[in-house]
């Protein structure tokens, strides 16, 4: 008698109470005169980022959203590999200047490596709605979830970090910003990730904000410095043990515990127990065997997870557009999530909106 399959669950399914506060919060009186505009920036000719970009526009439309999408570099055509690059940071530099704009996304990769995290950094942090500014991934390595709003302008800021909620604290068992911070935010597609995992289970509500995720292992096959590399911090940095995968090296992200106070001059420390990395000798078929959820997103279709190194009743969650698991992966896994490209745009407007919020908080300081 053949096993049961397990359950497959979209995005969309995961998508839907997210999409009524999108659509709740543009409608509030905030946005009576002008609905947020987003403007997006396309540097490349590659088909999938079209793509993505239409898509974009789509799902804007669907829920009151203005979208600009602003052709530069290959995307117009006529340009040499030094205007590119050029004509790119200009067109960020225009949108972080142009007050009808609200948030920014550029479509990577374009030049990969160090010049497009250079230009991850150009774009303003008060408009970054992919959260890849260096403002906000220092703060999701050092696990600063809660921040000033005013820290958030040019000339980069720096930011003491908010305690996390204890039990001795009365925000303990919400998420919930202390008074006069707001939440910072989280690069897109690893958020909505997180959204995903929560929506199936993976996080445990019973325990302490910031440690949800504890006594699970995760494996994550993809160190992007886009989606895995952050992926694989905020999982650990919520309390799992990460084993994150790439093509020449496996590595383990885990939680640092929290300082001894008697080890400070002062009684305690002023950072927050963050993730640390450190290397494995594991292989990807020993990391398989003993993961409660393996996350795929290597961008190329030849690569395939084989369902018989997975361990029994897992969770596995395909992000690359090209599927990674092979076509009978819910004979072994409890529940397979085909793709989280929905849950990403939710995200990214749902990005939009808080820094929408933030810009409004900045105004009233004079920023």
């Amino acid at each position: 008698m053949a096993s049961p399959q397990g359950i497959q669950i979209t995005a969309s399914k995961v998508h839907v109470p997210f999409k009524t506060e999108l659509i709740n919060t543009i409608s509030s009186p905030r946005f009576a005169e002008r609905a947020p505009h987003l403007v997006g920036i396309l540097a490349t000719d590659k088909e999938d980022a079209r793509t993505y970009a239409e898509f974009t526009k789509k799902a804007c439309e669907q829920i009151g959203i203005n979208f600009e999408l602003r052709l530069v570099g290959d995307a117009r055509k006529g340009m040499d590999g030094e205007g590119v690059g050029i004509d790119v940071e200009e067109a960020i530099l225009e949108a972080n200047e142009d007050k009808e704009v609200d948030g920014i996304m550029v479509y990577y990769p374009i030049y990969g490596g160090r010049q497009d995290q250079y230009l991850q950094s150009v774009v303003s942090p008060l408009k970054d709605v992919e959260g890849l500014n260096h403002q906000f991934l220092f703060n999701l390595y050092h696990n600063i979830r809660f921040i000033n709003p005013v820290t958030l302008r040019p000339p980069p800021a720096s930011h003491v970090a908010e305690p996390l909620p204890t039990k001795a604290n009365p925000n303990a068992v919400s998420d919930a910003p202390p008074p006069g911070t707001v939440k910072s935010i989280l690069p897109c597609t690893p958020l909505a990730i997180v959204k995903v995992l929560e929506h199936i289970g993976v996080y445990n509500k019973m325990l302490e904000y910031g440690d949800r995720a504890r006594g699970k292992v995760i494996t994550v096959i993809n160190r992007s410095e886009v989606v895995g590399r952050p992926l694989a911090a905020l999982l650990a940095n919520d309390g799992a043990r990460v084993l994150s995968v790439d093509i020449d090296s496996i590595v383990e992200f885990s939680k640092r515990p929290s300082p001894d106070p008697s080890a400070s001059p002062s009684g305690a420390s002023k950072y927050n127990p963050h993730h640390v990395v450190t290397p494995t000798s594991m292989t990807l078929e020993q990391c398989l065997e003993i993961s409660d959820v393996i996350i795929g997103a290597v961008p190329n279709k030849s690569y395939k997870i084989s369902t018989k190194a997975l361990k029994d009743g897992c969770i596995c969650v395909n992000v690359a557009q090209e599927k990674n698991f092979e076509a009978d992966v819910r004979d072994r896994a409890a529940i397979y999530v085909p793709s989280v490209g929905v849950m990403t745009i939710a995200m990214l407007q749902r990005n939009l909106l808080r820094l929408c919020e933030y810009q409004d908080e900045a105004k009233k300081l004079g920023f």
